[in-house]
């Protein structure tokens, strides 16, 4: 477990995590801010790479248009090496919207690999990445069913085809890419996490 000062910076990292869930689905956007450090960015499948600040912004107008998003988390678990830190934590997503002209929630397993550093004594928020690896649909009511054209979920990666499926009706242009259970992509974000706490610059996205 180390020392009491590494324990200390896990927990502290550990708490940038979990409020990142909190804030962000309660629309406290000054908090969620204050998460990430300036040149801060996160990843989705329906915004690709942007600043906390984009982000804010085109949840805020998703919001307004109806889109309805919610997160939970799970285990946690923290690495630090100096200044530098990350997080692997588990994850799901879950959204409302129609699919196909019927009302369905999507629910998307996967974790989220957080890439974090102490700067000025404080740890904050660098990348943020999800990692897809499972996801379902059920119409809200369940007397009805949902045909989902197999073309379209083609395009997209088993992990997050259904999430990309409601995404895209939407109006959202979807990351093709992003890392899965398995695969290349994964591979190379476990990479770039190694490099990082090594000190290394920060190769993600490649």
């Amino acid at each position: 477990m180390g020392n009491d000062d590494a324990l200390l910076d896990r927990v502290a990292i550990r708490e940038l995590v979990e409020n990142w869930m909190i804030f962000r689905d309660n629309r406290e956007w000054d908090r969620f801010l204050d998460l990430w450090h300036d040149d801060g960015a996160l990843m989705t499948t329906w915004g690709g790479k942007a600043t906390p600040q984009q982000f804010v912004e085109a949840a805020t107008k998703g919001f307004a248009e109806g889109n309805r998003m919610l997160h939970s988390g799970g285990a946690v678990t923290a690495l630090v090496d100096g200044d530098r830190g990350f997080a692997m934590s588990k994850l799901r997503i879950m959204q409302r919207g129609l699919v196909e002209g019927v009302l369905c929630d999507v629910t998307c397993v996967g974790q989220v690999f957080d890439f974090v550093e102490c700067r000025a004594g404080r740890w904050g928020l660098v990348l943020r990445q999800p990692v897809y690896e499972r996801d379902y649909i059920a119409p809200t009511d369940p007397a009805e069913t949902v045909r989902l054209d197999p073309e379209i979920m083609a395009r997209r990666p088993d992990g997050y085809q259904r999430l990309a499926y409601l995404q895209e009706g939407l109006g959202h242009t979807i990351v093709p890419d992003m890392p899965t259970e398995v695969g290349p992509r994964r591979e190379a974000l476990v990479k770039a996490r190694d490099a990082w706490l090594r000190g290394e610059r920060l190769a993600w996205p490649s």
